[in-house]
């Protein structure tokens, strides 16, 4: 899992695009792991705004709580093991709506806004904004339309 999260460093940012060295979105690159992964994706997703407004529908969390396996988290700190993706809400009243995998302890790879996909930190200011974590089913058991 991890070696396809590195195959995807460099990749240019680009809004609803998930394709490995052409261009991605947070979403994207997680939508380009499953694919490795599983060989298709699960879920159809409709074109989505690159801003979401307060009080929008939790559509990432929805999805990954549908198709991933939830890590329970202790109140108060985030505890993931490298490999698992790492759910992000950036404003209190804005639905989640980043995504990174968790690379190392303290590293993560994400595709952020005009920017390439890189490995970064997961530094305290990452860690308070952390909402939820998932791990990859290790099979397709789960229901798939």
């Amino acid at each position: 899992m991890l070696r396809e999260a590195q195959r995807w460093l460099g990749t240019p940012w680009h809004h609803q695009a998930s394709r490995c060295g052409v261009g991605t979105d947070c979403l994207g690159l997680a939508r380009g792991i499953w694919r490795a992964l599983y060989g298709r994706e699960p879920y159809g997703l409709p074109s989505y705004p690159r801003t979401v407004p307060a009080g929008s529908a939790e559509v990432i969390l929805d999805l990954a709580g549908r198709y991933l396996q939830p890590v329970p988290q202790p109140r108060g700190s985030v505890t993931a093991r490298p490999g698992q993706l790492l759910v992000f809400r950036m404003h209190r009243d804005f639905p989640a709506r980043h995504l990174a995998i968790l690379s190392a302890p303290t590293r993560m790879i994400h595709a952020l806004s005009d920017r390439a996909v890189m490995e970064t930190g997961f530094s305290a200011w990452w860690q308070k904004r952390c909402v939820a974590v998932y791990a990859f089913p290790p099979s397709l058991e789960k229901d798939m339309p």
